[in-house]
């Protein structure tokens, strides 16, 4: 069946209004989290499950509940691994997920110290800096304590997963790209990074 020239037109001009329209905005959630809670970090070495406590970081627990039950880390590579230090990750696939979420948190004082096995927001030298990345530690680094970082987690299994993570690109993923090409800059150049599959919150 042959198209009139006005239905043609007609369809052309609906396509580019259905092509031109915007992803609606993402705005960060702001529930308050449970005083306990497990996270199940299902990555591609294994299950971690960490054990988290709201009193330790309120503010960072907040935003961190809010973060998985967003379903924000699914699909996230720990882009930065120092051996015997720390497994870096944060920054999510999509780059429109990781702009709504990078809005940044109040700090919170530090009443757990960042030894072996505890999760800890990654933030600036700047106050008031921490949004999205975290970081377990793989070692004891309690001279974090003094530069404010504040735990408020740990992991309670699967540390041997944690310590087998792949670590062989160091600091090399650069992460302004990791934030404004998410995933297809990562699977290009560093596709030998773990991942986490999904994060959820064991009910």
């Amino acid at each position: 069946m042959k198209l009139s020239l006005a239905c043609l037109c007609i369809f052309v001009s609906l396509t580019s209004v259905s092509c031109s329209k915007k992803k609606p905005a993402i705005s960060p959630t702001t529930e308050t989290a449970p005083a306990s809670f497990h996270v199940n970090l299902d990555t591609t070495k294994g299950p971690v499950i960490v054990e988290v406590t709201r009193v330790s970081s309120p503010i960072g627990v907040d935003r961190f509940y809010n973060l998985v039950k967003a379903k924000y880390f699914d699909g996230a590579r720990f882009f930065r691994v120092v051996p015997g230090f720390m497994v870096q990750f944060g920054i999510a696939g999509d780059p429109d997920l990781t702009a709504g979420w990078n809005v940044p948190i109040q700090d919170d004082p530090v009443l757990v110290s960042n030894r072996r096995g505890t999760m800890t927001f990654a933030k600036t030298s700047e106050p008031n800096s921490r949004a999205t990345q975290l970081f377990i530690n793989t070692g004891n680094n309690e001279r974090l304590d003094a530069q404010h970082f504040s735990a408020f987690g740990h992991v309670i299994s699967g540390m041997d997963a944690v310590d087998q993570i792949y670590s062989g690109d160091g600091e090399r993923p650069q992460q302004p790209r990791i934030e404004q090409e998410g995933n297809a800059y990562l699977e290009k150049e560093f596709p030998r990074l773990d991942y986490i599959k999904t994060a959820r919150i064991v009910e």
